[in-house]
């Protein structure tokens, strides 16, 4: 099942899905979008929100696995998980929430209990990144230090992606230090860093790796930087004495609001020209460090062809259960494997 099947991202999940012979269930709340886009492609469709437990159990009592494309997942996922707890059914998600990451990966155990596994991020959040830190910790011995970042190059961002940003508000970044989540300021660190595309100004931002890299390498120390023009990074840091007020209620809903009227994300043209270099670092107590580039498609081009995959994979019963980050699921040389995806490069220092 495609849950949020008629959003940005979900109609692009549902392509893909279409594309590879699948023939998933389609859902979500709305009734006409919902019932237009299956008769489009042919599909099941049903429809229910994720208010009523009763309901969300009953509409996923023959489903093997439901892929959940309907943000923001700080409001949406928790349901969702606690129905397919209830029904031994396989969660996927797309986000890319820190918060989010941490609850489901808090369930492990009761995932095991119910033979079901929980995979969430299985999108540009956190594939790619996901697999570089796990790529990185094998390659020195007793790791500590953990630094990743991405530079998008054309495409854009959707309304789904923006309303979640704003959701965090008032958080503003975080990193993970000994072990532990930390917050910290908009932009608190920048750097030029060298991608696979030349050097680009970058500062750190909440992404999910200082959740999920944690539990897939165990490094203690974690940052994600994002590439981001200098006139970007200033703009960042006057926002920081914003951020309590954009974080009230009212507020945030107003700026949703706005959001959702004036969003869509990027067309096939920009989907298909655009492109997203990543960068990595490890190091240990020692110094000794390592280093890795690669690229992959524009990041809702490969949300669309991971997310899909890993669901396939899990519904074919090739994940053990339990909570697991994309690497822990499919390996560290997983995402070189997905189209249009290059070869990870790694230096060793010396």
């Amino acid at each position: 099942m495609i849950y949020g099947a008629t959003g940005y991202t979900g109609r692009l999940v549902v392509a893909e899905a279409v594309a590879r012979g699948a023939t998933p269930i389609l859902a979500g709340r709305g009734r006409e979008e919902v019932a237009a886009l299956a008769g489009e492609h042919g599909l099941e469709h049903r429809v229910f929100g994720l208010a009523d437990s009763v309901v969300l159990r009953r509409g996923l009592l023959d489903v093997t696995a439901v892929l959940h494309c309907a943000g923001p997942f700080a409001w949406t996922s928790r349901p969702l998980v606690d129905a397919c707890l209830a029904t031994g059914t396989h969660y996927l998600d797309i986000t890319g929430e820190i918060d989010v990451f941490e609850a489901i990966h808090g369930r492990d155990a009761e995932a095991r209990a119910a033979r079901a596994v929980l995979l969430p991020g299985v999108g540009f959040d956190v594939v790619p990144t996901d697999c570089l830190a796990a790529r990185l910790a094998s390659e020195v011995p007793r790791p500590e230090r953990l630094e990743l970042a991405f530079h998008a190059a054309g495409g854009g961002v959707s309304r789904g992606t923006m309303r979640s940003m704003v959701e965090r508000l008032p958080k503003a970044g975080a990193v993970r230090r000994g072990g532990r989540l930390e917050p910290v300021p908009f932009a608190w660190e920048t750097r030029e860093i060298e991608f696979g595309c030349g050097r680009r100004w970058t500062m750190t931002i909440p992404w999910g790796d200082v959740s999920t890299a944690y539990f897939s390498t165990g490094i203690p120390d974690v940052k994600v930087f994002a590439g981001v023009s200098p006139a970007g990074i200033a703009r960042a840091r006057r926002l920081r004495r914003l951020a309590p007020i954009a974080g009230l209620t009212p507020i945030k809903r107003t700026l949703q609001w706005v959001i959702g009227r004036r969003v869509t994300g990027p067309d096939a043209a920009a989907r298909a020209a655009g492109r997203c270099y990543l960068w990595g670092r490890v190091e240990n107590a020692r110094g000794r460090g390592a280093t890795a580039t690669f690229d992959t498609p524009e990041g809702y081009t490969l949300t669309a062809t991971a997310a899909v995959d890993a669901a396939l994979r899990v519904a074919a019963g090739e994940v053990g259960n339990g909570a697991k980050t994309p690497s822990l699921a499919f390996g560290a040389g997983y995402v070189e494997g997905l189209p249009g995806v290059s070869k990870i490069v790694v230096a060793h220092d010396g």
